[in-house]
């Protein structure tokens, strides 16, 4: 049986060359744009889960007081069968904390929602609670095991918090005796910005 002959190295190295060079040219911008395609999907999804809140934040930074969001929407009670609104706490000063019985961060800042809610209810104010992604037997679990007593509204749906733009947890909005908000922390609570807020918003003029 007749065997094909074998090419020559010095013309078969040329071919396989050009090869490898035809295949970097297709291959290369198509790597390129599926990289690019993907850090597109990725910018898309934090805008569209920061933008709500990075607005609603912004506009309270430069001074403006926008209506509490979704204030007439009624939310079941934790531990009770009612369904109440933010409305229901109207001409008190209400201080809004969006948590999760998972969220290490909300762990960590109980001792402060403690002194706030004295702080609070010596004025007649109070502390809100809302869930966020957790389920009502961890948001139980969770007041009892830190021993807090303020209302918290279960929110399964992410309904309420949506307008607000919540996007994680703890997040906490300050709202005034009017219905509007007037601080709006999106990340972990500190001492001094919540002292500072509250003497602020309690002692303010109506």
């Amino acid at each position: 049986m007749a065997h094909r002959p074998r090419l020559p190295a010095t013309y078969a190295e040329p071919r396989l060359r050009l090869l490898s060079e035809e295949m970097r040219r297709y291959l290369v911008p198509g790597v390129i744009s599926a990289v690019v395609v993907a850090l597109l999907a990725v910018l898309a999804f934090g805008v569209s889960h920061a933008g709500q809140s990075n607005q609603l934040a912004a506009r309270v930074s430069r001074g403006q007081t926008p209506a509490a969001p979704n204030a007439r929407m009624r939310l079941q009670l934790l531990g009770s069968a009612r369904r109440v609104s933010l409305s229901s706490f109207h001409v008190k000063v209400v201080m809004v904390n969006v948590f999760a019985g998972w969220c290490v961060a909300c762990q960590q800042e109980v001792g402060i929602i403690k002194h706030a809610e004295q702080v609070l209810r010596q004025h007649g104010g109070e502390v809100l609670g809302v869930t966020y992604q957790d389920s009502s037997g961890d948001a139980s679990t969770y007041m009892r095991r830190y021993g807090l007593h303020y209302p918290v509204l279960l929110d399964p749906a992410d309904n309420f918090v949506a307008p607000y733009g919540v996007n994680g947890v703890p997040e906490t909005f300050i709202i005034d005796r009017s219905g509007h908000v007037v601080a709006a922390r999106t990340y972990q609570l500190t001492s001094n910005w919540l002292n500072h807020t509250l003497h602020r918003v309690l002692h303010a003029r109506a």
